[in-house]
């Protein structure tokens, strides 16, 4: 059985007389993709939040691939992610005055790669995720599908334990999401990487190995899906 690389343990976390986080506790299989879903003010991106070492719980636990992140101080924790832990956002957030072998180099780069290792890294992972063609070309000049995918590019060319998709395809059209998901998954499921997928879509989540869903500040269900791609 596949080990744990992340177990989160009692969270609780306020944001004033709000309670976002009301004890949950959490645990995810290396190489798992997990579905999080959930309605707005669920609570769900504080949850995500705090399992990525963006927030500090107010209480409870979060161990990430070893590593106590409720233990270190906000530098510490950002170390962590720019080694350990990718992301992927709804609309890409690629650099508009950099071509897509410059975004994908960028983490790379900012983790003390070399200008040439950045680059074949990159460049390996845009032909990964059929970018050959687009290597140079600059985020505007790109489909919406075309960037999501530098981005998800750009997300993995680290080599994150974890990749966090937050609605990864949600400004897409149909076609154009289901061509990244299926092609994001593919990759991920090829390294080995543990994936968080954030989405309000039940299409979407039904890719993933298995559902939670967050109400409330808890963790008010989990489902194993049957087919996953």
């Amino acid at each position: 059985m596949a080990e744990d690389i992340i177990n989160a343990a009692g969270l609780f976390k306020n944001f004033g007389t709000t309670e976002a986080l009301r004890g949950i506790d959490l645990t995810v299989k290396r190489g798992e993709v997990l579905a999080v879903m959930g309605p707005s003010g669920s609570g769900k991106s504080t949850l995500i939040h705090c399992l990525a070492g963006v927030l500090a719980p107010d209480q409870g636990n979060v161990i990430v691939d070893g590593t106590e992140l409720t233990g270190l101080n906000g530098d510490a924790r950002a170390r962590f992610r720019l080694k350990n832990i990718g992301f992927v956002f709804q609309f890409g957030q690629l650099l508009p005055d950099l071509t897509a072998i410059d975004n994908v180099a960028l983490p790379l780069l900012m983790g003390g790669a070399s200008r040439k290792t950045a680059s074949a890294t990159a460049k390996e992972w845009l032909e990964r995720l059929g970018l050959d063609d687009q290597v140079a070309k600059y985020p505007g000049d790109m489909s919406g599908g075309q960037a999501q995918r530098v981005a998800i590019a750009r997300a993995l060319a680290p080599r994150p334990a974890v990749l966090f998709a937050d609605e990864p395809t949600g400004s897409l059209d149909s076609v154009s999401a289901e061509n990244v998901l299926t092609t994001m998954l593919g990759v991920v499921r090829d390294a080995g990487t543990t994936v968080m997928l954030i989405t309000h879509d039940a299409r979407t989540a039904a890719y993933a190995d298995r559902e939670v869903i967050v109400r409330d500040g808890r963790l008010s269900g989990v489902l194993s899906n049957t087919v996953a791609s």
